[in-house]
């Protein structure tokens, strides 16, 4: 007998990944493939499925990949998506050791306080992500509070130029995607045994030695879900990197969004998009499957 709940309950994510992810995928994969016009929108496209048959074997003949070509000639898109991935890497990288700490003192705290550091790390979610960003401008800008606040206590005799620097685009990106980091990590060290750690000392491990061989590797899930649900957004961000880094800073998001806006070439724009796609998932499938095989391994 069929099982309309079970098939519910299977076809609901699949709907939902169809309609929020592979509709919107092939609308920007076929602006893609369309070329730049004068008009609204701005592209003609190159082949139209409405005409049936007759359009699809049109499609078939005017099939090119003339934006995805101007990628690979144009230095500077390949510099962007560089710069986007280093970027993403370093400060995934430096998430991970502020969000590590604070997820593992969340996880030894007692039990009584860890409501309250578990609201304390939401809270900045309750704050309009644009008004924390540009609440880093008052406090990295020449006059903002970090700059008089070294002065005050004498570290430095002039100001340091702070905004529209590396250092600021790393500081907002940590500071920003930090809680993506600390609750995997928190939520997979909570359900710790720490009978183990007690089984560990016992038979003469030090708590370091307890902590790196025990601790980190049954951590590992929360660090790697932590690492994906910081770099994968880094990659394409691009409020962080035009109010905190400025013109220097070179990300794929501000070209995504120069070419859109301001050269209003959205076939270009789209294959941009693709492409961006394309780079992060990848490494997922490629890592799902990788992980699929040491699970059959280990089994």
């Amino acid at each position: 007998m069929f099982n309309f709940r079970r098939f519910f309950l299977i076809s609901v994510p699949y709907i939902w990944l169809l309609l929020l992810f592979l509709v919107p995928f092939g609308i920007v994969l076929k602006i893609s493939l369309s070329d730049s016009a004068l008009a609204i929108p701005p592209y003609s496209p190159t082949f139209d499925l409405s005409a049936g048959w007759a359009g699809f074997r049109e499609m078939w003949a005017a099939f090119d990949f003339e934006n995805f070509l101007w990628l690979v000639d144009d230095s500077l898109y390949i510099k962007a998506y560089l710069s986007s991935v280093w970027i993403a890497l370093v400060s995934m990288i430096l998430t991970l050791l502020v969000g590590y700490p604070i997820a593992y003192g969340m996880a030894k705290a007692p039990e009584e306080w860890r409501p309250t550091l578990m609201m304390l790390i939401i809270l900045p979610f309750w704050t309009s992500f644009l008004i924390r960003v540009y609440a880093w401008i008052g406090i990295l800008g020449s006059q903002g509070y970090l700059n008089q606040f070294l002065l005050w206590i004498g570290v430095i005799d002039e100001p340091l130029v702070l905004l529209n620097t590396s250092l600021a685009v790393y500081i907002g990106i940590v500071y920003t995607y930090l809680p993506f980091m600390v609750l995997p990590i928190y939520a997979t060290l909570e359900k710790l045994d720490g009978d183990l750690l007690e089984a560990a000392e016992d038979l003469g491990c030090s708590r370091i030695s307890a902590f790196w061989l025990i601790t980190v590797p049954l951590s590992r899930p929360g660090v790697i879900a932590g690492c994906f649900l910081v770099f994968i957004p880094v990659v394409g961000e691009f409020v962080i990197p035009s109010l905190l880094g400025g013109s220097r800073t070179l990300m794929i998001g501000k070209v995504l969004w120069d070419e859109f806006f301001a050269n209003r070439d959205w076939p270009l724009a789209s294959a941009v998009a693709v492409i961006l796609l394309l780079i992060l998932i990848i490494p997922i499938v490629l890592f799902q499957r990788q992980q699929q095989r040491a699970q059959e391994a280990g089994q």
